[in-house]
């Protein structure tokens, strides 16, 4: 493993550079900035390797203009109505950083701190721990939270995220990776064309501010059904109510679970290239975004801009809004509490 300096942030701190390559050839890259994962490079069915998540060649860029490219996103991932919610009988503000609510932590949640890294591991498996605690208030949470997210890349060609948060007073979690994945290769154009299955029978529709309802419906029927490998550009254009409110994909779906272990979410495939993403996971749901709000405005590593659809990200999570939907799994953890969850990212080809 490497360390190198990214860039400086405004008030004069270095962000580093970790790199992590396994025996396998595969690479990936990590900033201390919003533990953000920079860049993973991937061989295709004839071994070559490209970089497959969206991202920029800059700090600058990340800290003023990423819409949560690579990031860790907490204490809370996703939306929150009106950025409130009540826990044992006080209600608490969350900073509303979206609108009138409250998305992915705050205007400077996890994603936009400097994380303290240790490496561990060893040269077949690669590991970097990174940690923060957030202190009691920061974007209206209550309670200090000591966390830790660590990146292992395997020899079987897996990015292994393991989180682990332990709070002092009764708070809320729910953390995420929000890698935006591109098989073909970061700049290549749509992901559209990619294959998603999901292991999922039920999503959770959205009203107007693509947040939940509340309510849990069957897949069957509707553009949300990928229980068979579907490109995303074969309903993304239905006119069905739930694709109109969202501009495309952005949904959570209840996954399919038999255990507590660490279970498949989700296998995405790109046809031309041959790689396969196969994401596991102990949460409960997963978000699939189709990179709808991509513009145009930003430019990658590769120097092309990035245009809806260029990217899609597979969050996985407990549901958005949790804490005001008493029906969905809870997200409150108390002090002493551990917050555990494990999301795997494994990569093979076809």
């Amino acid at each position: 493993m490497t360390r190198d300096t990214f860039g400086t942030l405004p008030d004069g701190t270095n962000i580093d550079i970790y790199t992590m390559e396994n025996e396998a050839g595969m690479r990936i890259r990590v900033l201390t900035y919003g533990g953000i994962l920079q860049s993973a490079e991937v061989p295709d069915r004839d071994g070559r390797l490209d970089n497959v998540t969206l991202g920029f060649d800059n700090l600058a860029d990340y800290v003023e203009r990423s819409p949560h490219f690579g990031t860790i996103t907490g204490r809370c991932a996703n939306r929150i109505t009106a950025g409130r919610f009540s826990l044992d009988g006080t209600t608490y503000q969350l900073t509303k950083n979206r609108g009138e609510f409250h998305l992915h932590g705050g205007s400077a949640g996890f994603s936009h701190r400097v994380w303290t890294a240790r490496v561990l591991g060893d040269a077949a498996n690669p590991a970097l721990e990174l940690s923060y605690t957030s202190p009691d208030g920061e974007e209206g949470y209550p309670g200090t939270l000591h966390t830790t997210v660590r990146y292992t890349l395997t020899a079987d060609n897996e990015i292994r995220v393991d989180y682990h948060a332990v709070p002092e007073a009764p708070t809320i979690v729910n953390l995420t990776h929000h890698a935006y994945f591109n098989l073909a290769g970061e700049g290549s154009g749509t992901v559209l064309d990619h294959r998603l299955q999901l292991n999922s029978e039920h999503y959770t529709p959205v009203n107007t501010d693509v947040i939940p309802t509340g309510e849990v419906a069957p897949v069957e029927g509707t553009p949300m059904d990928f229980r068979e490998p579907t490109a995303l550009n074969d309903r993304i254009r239905e006119p069905h109510p739930q694709m109109l409110l969202a501009q495309g994909y952005d949904h959570n779906h209840v996954l399919a679970r038999t255990g507590d272990g660490v279970e498949l979410a989700a296998r995405l495939t790109d046809p031309a290239s041959g790689r396969v993403l196969s994401v596991l996971t102990t949460e409960p749901g997963i978000q699939v975004y189709s990179g709808n709000f991509l513009d145009g405005t930003l430019v990658g590593p590769s120097g092309r801009i990035y245009r809806s659809g260029d990217g899609v990200a597979l969050e996985t999570q407990h549901f958005p809004d949790a804490p005001n939907k008493p029906t969905f799994p809870s997200i409150v953890r108390r002090p002493g509490q551990e917050y555990r969850s494990t999301t795997v990212m494994a990569f093979s080809t076809d």
